[in-house]
């Protein structure tokens, strides 16, 4: 289907060796020469696309010695290493042709916190947000703010000198930076601090640094002092202006800081902390106009507050459809339909009185009759302040979910301009935008003089590619004429082709020191600055571009596969807290190609080289659709027999990646592009075992939803249970089948106990005949496999609680619902049972009698599994949440039937991030019913279906379960503990042996 192995180019094997060599010489981290490692680190947040030869993940600053070390030696000369963090880089700064060196996935330990001091010494690899966590409880932080805060890296802040909101009072990274262990070419370790002249060392290698250093710093002092403009965002990377602290002191890390990895590899860093202000408040004030906006930041700054940011309505219009806008909504709803630009003004404090005066020096600004807001609201208090600031960190993502295949990109996004000028200077940069007939979106730090603009651009549209040429050429000679920089915040990388202009008669210091450090040019090339004269930078221009790439891919696969073509390398899914929902395959296993991002990256390559085959995967899919089972057999058996001696097809790569998603969810939730995993690896397998011999486990999870209303029958039942238990049976299953083990069927009879409780099953005509009153107070449920069958005494507790609330309850005869079919790739299948359930949900719709369901996963598969697949609209069914929180009212009329008390939920991923709502409505049916409802911040369960029942995933699950899950459950009480997902409570009782309660069961007990 794909590319076998070919043979291998001169360079290739050269790296190979290389590798080798490294092995050989002890290294101890990875090391990758993979295609699929290579596809995923191809690409960064940036519009290029590089393939390195090779990824390696170093676990030590001795791994990262042998590595230089080795390519000072004569045979190795030509090796290329770039180093790589985060990899949320905008300018392509990680990307490169030779080697990959990420220092994130091992080198991410907090090594020292000295709260008493002030500072933390740490590796380079350790997130931002990771950092502040630890830090938080000695009440400190790391003050320089960034968008990206939970994936960029510390290294990966340092290197680009990055800052964001706030830098006005806090600065940039470079400002926080005491000391610097960095490795250099050739493998020896430097470590590097502010220091007396008199002081810094006189032999071995780091003198000469010095040497070169104060040399230029005295040589070319007054020449400095020109150039480099009085901004808030100096020339960042090789920062001439600050080498020089004071005429008595020198500081290389002012050097290091913002040299993006082409000097050398930084592998710790002891940075300073600072206390956390105890208060803060954000102003949200309205303008008319985005004009008005920028030119009334300045009037701001008089009431000198904290920091200000502003977006423009493309980007709060972008921001109202995403699903985090409901946490927000209440601040700026109101004033909708007079916005077209926000200022958000931050205030921070060590008491509320000093809050309160700051707030108060705005308002009165706000409030004279010459103001130019249209109105403004106030968030008071921490907790608030955060979620309009999580809606704001999400405008970069926004942005690139834009409708159309024009979609915004970074190249002109972080200009500076003094900010007294930025009002001028973004006024003429919109219209050379709107001259050239682009949308855009903006967004930024008005109180710095720095904006972010991002031209929309389909960029498989290879005239609309030569728009970044023309476009960025405009901008320079307008950020020149503004005395501004074209990067005032996130670094250089291929624009550094602009460096020269900027610098001007400076620029040869610039290739002096880079000369200094790398006399070869082997780290991270092309950048910052080049070694000698002659030898010139990358061109924004001549670095391929993903959408290069992506025009090669034929049209029927990209829309095919458009879950997935759309990921603009933003990186949310490499969202480092274990609490947070967002990829648990890419947390547990710190493999960039089990996220979200990386299996987007691996599904366009694939689609791209069937494409060169002249294959779409349309019309594979539909091939699929009419193989007979039988006639197909000997061919995919022969093909499966192939790739066990070892014959080499991409797709198996492919495969492995996908088969290590839990299919959650929670990136079509998260994730601002939307893209969806489970969605197009669906599609994915569907392909891969039209060629490929499937595992007879995907057999027996896609027919146990139809097989088990015979199982659940008795004697049936009780051999199932048996069989289950038996240990031979599980050896079975579990070297055989694939399965580690099945979940037993409960011994209650759901018919019998339905009879008890009088209820029916429903029917269309008979619902309809119900009077209006009676169909209020009525609901129907749609069962599931999961709860009716192994779980039965929940579903039989959730009646019992509706009739305690006087609703009349229906039960829709059970159907299988599909969505294990839709997980593994049954498609024709899954679309064949969507359509008839969706026939039968719609009968029962067209009475008026709401519908809920009882797992999350399964009801909410209804609205989005199913959306693709039906041929007609699809029917409402509710969680029981919503179903309830439509009735408080009924809720309040019975709370004196409920003794007061407390649970501590544990949310269910895509309820949580597909339906964001429902933790506040669980909040406010359990308010009404005499409770009080904690949510307990916590990731992913590991289960998820029957991810966690598979052999193969067992490891991860289990260490999913250790992220963030087993400590909750170990410390808190196992009575008040609840869970809305049938998955999370089955892993709970698996793992600790522990058994928790459904919402509505912990509801049910505490009636009197």
């Amino acid at each position: 289907m794909l590319p076998r192995l070919h043979q291998l180019t001169a360079v290739q094997k050269t790296y190979l060796d290389y590798l080798d060599a490294a092995k050989n010489a002890g290294f101890s981290g990875d090391l990758n020469p993979d295609y699929a490692h290579r596809t995923v680190l191809s690409t960064d947040n940036s519009i290029y696309q590089v393939l390195p030869q090779a990824v390696v993940f170093p676990k030590s600053t001795a791994d990262i010695q042998t590595l230089l070390t080795l390519i000072a030696e004569p045979q190795w000369q030509h090796i290329v290493l770039s180093p790589r963090g985060g990899g949320t880089g905008t300018n392509g700064q990680s990307l490169t042709d030779g080697i990959v060196v990420d220092l994130s996935k091992h080198m991410n330990s907090i090594l020292e916190i000295n709260a008493e001091q002030g500072w933390a010494r740490v590796q380079t690899g350790v997130v931002k947000d990771q950092l502040n966590k630890a830090l938080k409880a000695h009440n400190l932080f790391f003050a320089p703010e960034l968008s990206t805060s939970n994936r960029a890296t510390i290294g990966g802040m340092i290197n680009t000198d990055a800052s964001g909101q706030g830098s006005v009072m806090y600065g940039k990274t470079r400002d926080h930076v005491l000391e610097l262990t960095t490795a250099l070419v050739g493998g020896d370790v430097i470590q590097t601090q502010s220091i007396e002249k008199r002081k810094r060392p006189q032999t071995g290698t780091i003198a000469n640094l010095y040497t070169v250093a104060e040399d230029i710093a005295s040589r070319r002092k007054d020449d400095i002092a020109k150039k480099f403009p009085p901004l808030n965002r100096c020339l960042t990377g090789y920062d001439l202006a600050h080498i020089e602290e004071n005429e008595d002191r020198i500081n290389l890390n002012n050097l290091l800081c913002g040299s993006e990895g082409t000097l050398g590899f930084i592998t710790e860093a002891k940075i300073n902390v600072l206390p956390i202000p105890k208060f803060a408040a954000l102003v949200n004030v309205f303008y008319s106009s985005f004009e008005s906006s920028l030119r009334d930041a300045q009037a701001l700054m008089q009431a000198t507050p904290t920091s200000i940011e502003t977006i423009d309505s493309t980007v709060l219009n972008l921001a109202r459809e995403d699903t985090s806008w409901s946490t927000v909504a209440d601040y700026f709803d109101a004033n909708e339909a007079l916005v077209d630009g926000i200022n958000l003004v931050e205030y921070t404090a060590n008491s509320e009185a000093e809050l309160e005066q700051g707030v108060a020096r705005l308002t009165q600004l706000l409030d004279q009759p010459s103001a130019t807001a249209v109105g403004y609201s106030i968030a008071w208090g921490d907790d608030a302040v955060k979620k309009i600031w999580a809606m704001r960190k999400k405008a970069v993502g926004l942005l690139g979910n834009a409708k159309g295949e024009a979609r915004p990109v970074p190249f002109v996004e972080d200009t500076a301009v003094p900010p007294e000028n930025l009002a001028d200077f973004i006024m003429e940069f919109r219209a050379v935008l709107d001259a050239n007939n682009l949308r855009y979106g903006m967004f930024g730090h008005v109180d710095a003089g720095v904006l972010h603009v991002r031209p929309a651009l389909d960029l498989k549209d290879k005239q609309q590619e030569l728009e970044i040429r023309k476009i960025t050429d405009q901008v320079v000679e307008l950020v020149k004429k503004y005395n501004g920089l074209l990067w005032g915040e996130h670094g250089k990388g291929v624009r550094s082709e602009f460096a020269p202009k900027f610098f001007g008669d400076l620029y040869p210091e610039l290739q002096l020191i880079k000369r200094t450090f790398d006399p070869r040019n082997q780290l991270n090339p092309g950048k910052i600055a080049t070694h000698e004269a002659g030898i010139e930078l990358l061109k924004i221009d001549e670095v391929p571009t993903r959408g290069s790439l992506d025009r090669t891919i034929p049209s029927q696969s990209w829309h095919h596969f458009k879950e997935g073509m759309y990921c603009n390398g933003n990186g949310a899914c490499y969202n480092f807290d274990p609490n947070d929902a967002m990829c648990p395959s890419w947390k547990v296993t710190r493999d960039r190609r089990f996220s979200p991002k990386g299996r987007a990256s691996l599904v366009r390559e694939w689609t791209r080289l069937l494409g060169n085959q002249g294959l779409d995967t349309e019309q594979l899919a539909k091939k699929e659709q009419l193989k007979l089972p039988l006639w197909h057999f000997i061919p995919r058996a022969w093909n499966s027999f192939s790739k066990k001696r070892g014959q080499y097809d991409f797709s198996h790569e492919v495969a492995e990646s996908m088969d290590a998603c839990l299919a959650c969810k929670s990136c079509t939730g998260q994730c601002p592009i939307k893209v969806d995993v489970p969605e197009f690896r669906s599609k994915f397998f569907q392909i891969y075992y039209s060629r490929y011999l499937r595992p007879l486990k995907d057999y027996v999870v896609g027919l146990l939803e139809f097989m088990i209303p015979v199982i659940s029958k008795q004697p049936v039942k009780s051999i199932y249970n048996g069989l289950m238990r038996n240990k031979w049976i599980t050896r079975l299953l579990q070297n055989v089948v694939g399965m580690v083990d099945s979940p037993q069927l409960h011994t209650l009879n759901l018919r019998k106990e339905l009879r008890k409780r009088k209820v029916l099953f429903a029917d269309a005509s008979m619902l309809s005949a119900l009077s209006l009153v009676e169909k209020n107070k009525s609901v129907v449920i749609v069962q599931d496999a999961f709860t009716s069958y192994f779980e039965t005494n929940m579903v039989l507790d959730c009646i019992d609680l509706l009739q305690t609330l006087g609703f009349r309850v229906w039960m829709m005869p059970y159907h299988a619902n599909g969505k294990p079919l839709h997980v593994h790739g049954f498609l024709h299948t899954f679309k064949w049972v969507a359509n008839r359930n969706q026939r039968k949900l719609s009968n029962i719709a067209h009475s008026g009698v709401p519908m809920i369901g009882m797992d999350p996963a399964m009801t909410l598969a209804y609205r989005s599994e199913y959306a693709k697949y039906v041929d007609a609209a699809m029917p409402t069914v509710l969680l029981i949440q919503e179903f309830l929180a439509q009735h408080l009212s009924v809720l309040e009329e019975n709370r004196t039937q409920f003794k007061p008390n407390k649970a501590t939920m544990l949310g269910h991923c895509t309820e949580k991030t597909n339906a964001p709502a429902s933790s506040a409505q669980w909040v406010a049916v359990f308010d009404q019913l005499n409770q009080r409802l904690i949510q307990k911040p916590v990731g992913c369960c590991g289960m998820a279906g029957t991810f966690g029942h598979e052999t193969k995933n067992k490891k991860n699950s289990i260490g999913i379960y250790d992220l963030s899950w087993r400590e909750v459950v170990a410390n808190e009480s196992i009575e008040t503990l609840v869970a809305t997902g049938y998955s999370c409570r089955s892993q709970v009782k698996r793992v600790d042996q522990k058994s928790i309660l459904h919402p509505v069961q912990f509801l049910l007990k505490q009636k009197i």
